[in-house]
């Protein structure tokens, strides 16, 4: 497991709830979701619809869509690319990345 440090001069967010996988975490708003995951032990994102294995953070620029996830049931994003906010519901993305 990664080990994760605080970076002097850089402030936290607000304290937010979210889910993931019907699980209540929390998180820093403005954060990455991925960057959020991964402080949970969370490494797998996605699974992919080609072999069903287990699919997680990656490049971190938002290139591979390894770390893709569904918000809120409605759309798929790049978790490494999308801030955190109070009261998501984040699920594995299990189909095809749209």
């Amino acid at each position: 497991m990664p080990r994760f440090r605080h970076v002097p001069g850089i402030q936290p967010g607000q304290p937010v709830d979210f889910t993931f996988n019907g699980t209540a975490m929390s998180g820093h708003q403005g954060e990455s979701i991925a960057s959020a995951l991964l402080r949970a032990g969370i490494l797998s994102q996605r699974i992919s619809p080609r072999d069903a294995g287990q699919r997680g953070y990656y490049c971190g620029m938002g290139q591979c869509w390894e770390c893709a996830v569904r918000i809120d049931g409605r759309r798929t994003v790049r978790s490494c690319m999308e801030p955190l906010a109070h009261g998501m519901t984040i699920f594995t993305a299990d189909e095809g990345i749209s």
